[in-house]
């Protein structure tokens, strides 16, 4: 049984917490973001959010997906290898489990435009990879 440098682990979640940060900024600002004003107006949306912390909740949410990451794929490099084809491997199962059957169920039902929904799997899924890709760049046993 392999030992798992824990250390290192919260490291590759921490730094792969910004990076995902960043890119869910990335999303919001650019993808999603300014298309909300019409979909509020249009009732789709509510203005405010039900859950007053809801910013600091959904960081909080990137935080434990990013650890969850960093975990799988220190645990799993002793079987499938240490580098980028692991990391990848962990940041798409993750990812497609986090952002795929919501957003897709949201596509089928949610009547404003299907833009969010994309936005919101893309933030899931690339936010995964990305994560899962530093935590392996900074993970030693």
């Amino acid at each position: 049984m392999t030992h798992v440098n824990q250390k290192r682990v919260w490291l590759g979640a921490l730094v792969g917490f910004v990076v995902w940060s960043i890119w869910s900024m990335v999303i919001g600002l650019f993808l999603v973001g300014p298309r909300y004003p019409e979909a509020q107006a249009a009732g789709y949306f509510l203005k405010e959010p039900r859950y007053g912390f809801f910013p600091i909740a959904w960081f909080v949410i990137l935080f434990l997906l990013s650890y969850i990451l960093a975990w799988l794929y220190a645990g799993l490099r002793a079987t499938y290898g240490a580098g980028p084809k692991t990391a990848l491997a962990v940041g798409i199962l993750v990812g497609f489990a986090a952002g795929f059957p919501g957003n897709f169920a949201m596509a089928a039902w949610l009547p404003a435009s299907r833009v969010f929904p994309l936005g919101w799997m893309l933030d899931m899924w690339v936010g995964a990879v990305l994560a899962a890709f530093v935590a392996a760049w900074l993970y030693r046993d």
